[in-house]
């Protein structure tokens, strides 16, 4: 027995309410705040996220997809959308627009991570991006989009932290005060942590390892090295964010996991304890343009991850409607009533009303089991006698009633004109 992969997931017919209410809101929010599509290929040069992502990180070094192909070319499978859409960005012109220039995607992204509840190695995202614009309103209006997103499905108790990691000019202060700090305590944290000590050390106060977390709470904040220019674009961002309405907190620990960060970076989390750590987050990457071969552009946006949002719908209670049913379904007695119901069933599909029809040469009984379980509203049957007087039974399963039509209006009485006087 094959089986889906490690990792990945079957979306079954019963999830697709969730992941359609999730696409909706998604298209829904991003248009009101003036964000259009875009989609970008699953792979990309492997380079390109080795350049973006960072080498320091885990996902360079653990997590990508990488390969190559019979081309003897280096490929990835995209471990996240930036990059791709900022390659996108520079290869089809887009400075040369107004700016800022902002874009939106959904689709499933890939890493080799050990799977567990709401972490997997195929999975789905909504991402927004902003790009050609340094106004830390920006910053505040990519934080309400990923807000009201979360908003417009109907989660509640959640809770937006923000922080700044300043720039290039401060901090390399930062980060000796960050060395100095743990260097006196490097046979005490994890031995991830040890590692992350010389080559991402900023990722030390991301650790989730319980004694490494007690010893970050004492580390230096983010917000007592910044220069003046980051200083103020992190006063003006609360400021902006405080205009919303929307509640946050400042946690001086948020760092976030990719080397092109700088300045804001933010996460949404569920406040209950066990409902998946973060939903999204996302920040500012001034110099990812510049480092892909660009002009020094500044950018930021966020990433929502769909699977963990069905984790916390479903803990919610919220259940988006049902996909919509059949409102028709063809059931039919004997071999030349099943010609009939064919010919019936295609035109009611001409005029746009969804319609099944009875396979395989079921007792009416059966058919009739079938209409209910599909949840059809009418049930058309045709026997012998409605063929050869040109009419056809239409049973109403809510009201548990039923007329005859005859067989040329029956496409006019199911598309919402009624049936017998009935709706």
């Amino acid at each position: 027995m094959y089986q889906a992969p490690r990792g990945t997931s079957d979306f079954l017919p019963e999830d697709q309410p969730y992941w359609e209410f999730m696409r909706a809101k998604a298209g829904e929010v991003a248009s009101l705040y003036g964000y259009q599509r875009i989609d970008t290929p699953v792979f990309e040069d492997a380079s390109l996220f080795v350049r973006s992502v960072g080498e320091g990180t885990d996902i360079v070094e653990k997590e990508m997809y990488a390969f190559k192909d019979k081309g003897g070319e280096s490929l990835s499978l995209r471990p996240e959308a930036t990059a791709s859409i900022c390659r996108a960005y520079l290869e089809h012109g887009m400075p040369n627009l107004p700016q800022p220039v902002k874009l939106y995607t959904m689709g499933p992204f890939f890493r080799y991570d050990r799977p567990q509840a709401g972490r997997y190695r195929q999975f789905h995202q909504f991402n927004c991006e902003a790009l050609g614009e340094a106004d830390p309103l920006l910053d505040a209006e990519v934080i309400e989009v990923a807000w009201r997103f979360y908003e417009s499905l109907g989660l509640k108790d959640l809770s937006l932290q923000v922080n700044s990691i300043g720039c290039a000019v401060c901090r390399p202060r930062f980060r000796a005060a960050l060395l100095q700090y743990y260097a006196g305590y490097l046979d005490s944290i994890c031995k991830e942590c040890r590692g992350r000590f010389d080559r991402n050390p900023l990722r030390l106060l991301d650790c989730k390892e319980r004694e490494c977390q007690r010893i970050g709470a004492g580390a230096p904040r983010t917000t007592d090295y910044l220069c003046a220019d980051c200083a103020a674009h992190f006063s003006q961002l609360r400021a902006s964010l405080e205009a919303t309405g929307i509640p946050f907190g400042i946690d001086n620990r948020l760092v976030r996991g990719l080397d092109y960060y700088n300045r804001t970076v933010f996460e949404i989390q569920p406040r209950v304890e066990g409902a998946q750590a973060s939903l999204g987050g996302g920040g500012r990457y001034d110099g990812l343009i510049e480092e892909l071969g660009g002009k020094p552009t500044p950018g930021i946006g966020f990433a929502a991850g769909l699977e963990r949002v069905v984790i916390n719908l479903k803990r919610q209670g919220i259940a988006p409607d049902a996909l919509p049913k059949p409102r028709a379904y063809l059931a039919y007695i004997g071999a030349p009533a099943r010609d009939a119901a064919w010919r019936a069933v295609s035109e009611l599909r001409k005029v746009g009303v969804a319609a099944v029809i009875g396979f395989g040469g079921r007792s009416l009984k059966s058919q009739l089991r079938h209409a209910n379980t599909l949840g059809a509203a009418y049930v058309v049957i045709i026997g012998e006698r409605e063929v050869e007087r040109g009419e056809a039974v239409v049973r109403d399963m809510a009201g548990a009633t039923q007329t005859t039509v005859p067989a040329d209006e029956l496409a006019q009485a199911l598309a919402g004109q009624g049936v017998g006087g009935q709706g």
